[in-house]
């Protein structure tokens, strides 16, 4: 090996972390030449889990590294969500349902542009399920410029505006820090994948957990979704539960439209929020009597 292709893998080292992966557009415009790159996985400096991805080896990429590269390494406007992110929270009611079955549970990534084709085939010992981040709160900011809301109207200590104004958080996992979704915007994430990706006794479950929910932000976040259906079903499973915090939402600011839902077959529409929910889920057999608007 020459001195200076020394330096280069030296260089490498440096700047692409144990754990984190790297694509070949990433390598290429940091002037390391597909020739080099097999160069150094024939040498066993790097190694390539799937086409054109690579990291250096003893590790074997984890979700946690791969997302942590994707959104800092690689620039990517991505995060986890959803019952993922409820995960990260420590609401973990929903993943009983998955240990049931034996499988793994499954990661939600939430982007707001395609990830690389590779995300879906890199083994990390689960799936990466991708989904589009603006899909139903596509009037959240998703510019660093544009940064309207205040650390007081969302009542946190948390302190980058671009993270308070999307209702994302940071947490750390593993050594890794990743960006994820608030509690609040993960339950919504989760109600926007009912009922064909995410059932309807996992939500609950995961709805039941919530006791701490800001109502600062429940709020914010129910006057910006762009989703009929995801805000009916969030006050359905919030009335299910009857945490303290959802006494101090104020429904009349919430745009429920009108007309009604068919979400399942062969089930019972619930006449409150005007949506058909599974037979089991008929509040008329909960025992109690929904609330007054």
């Amino acid at each position: 090996m020459t001195i200076q292709t020394d330096s280069k893998l030296n260089q490498l080292l440096r700047i692409l972390p144990e754990g984190m992966v790297a694509d070949a557009r990433w390598l290429q415009g940091r002037g390391y030449s597909r020739s080099l790159r097999k160069q150094y996985v024939d040498g066993g400096w790097l190694e390539s889990p799937c086409r054109g991805v690579f990291h250096r080896p003893g590790t074997k990429p984890s979700w946690q590294g791969v997302l942590t590269s994707l959104q800092q390494l690689l620039k990517y406007p991505v995060s986890t969500g959803g019952s993922t992110a409820l995960q990260l929270g420590g609401y973990s009611h929903y993943r009983r349902l998955h240990e049931f079955t034996g499988q793994a549970v499954p990661v939600h990534l939430y982007a707001d542009q395609k990830l690389p084709g590779w995300a879906k085939k890199i083994d990390v010992g689960t799936t990466l399920v991708q989904h589009n981040r603006q899909r139903f709160l596509n009037s959240l900011s998703s510019d660093p410029s544009q940064r309207s809301e205040t650390k007081e109207q969302f009542a946190t200590d948390e302190s980058d505006p671009f993270l308070q104004a999307n209702a994302l958080r940071e947490y750390s996992q593993d050594g890794y820090s990743l960006i994820a979704s608030t509690p609040e915007r993960a339950i919504l994430e989760m109600l926007d994948e009912l009922p064909k990706d995410e059932s309807f006794h996992a939500v609950d479950m995961a709805m039941e957990s919530l006791v701490d929910l800001s109502p600062i932000r429940v709020q914010a976040l129910l006057e910006r979704a762009t989703s009929i259906k995801v805000k009916r079903l969030f006050f359905f499973f919030a009335d299910r539960h009857r945490h303290a915090w959802l006494s101090r939402i104020d429904r009349h600011r919430v745009d429920l439209g009108s007309g009604k839902r068919m979400l399942v077959k062969d089930g019972v529409l619930d006449t409150t929020y005007g949506i058909t929910v599974p037979r089991d889920f008929d509040r008329t057999n909960k025992g109690h009597s929904p609330p007054k608007h």
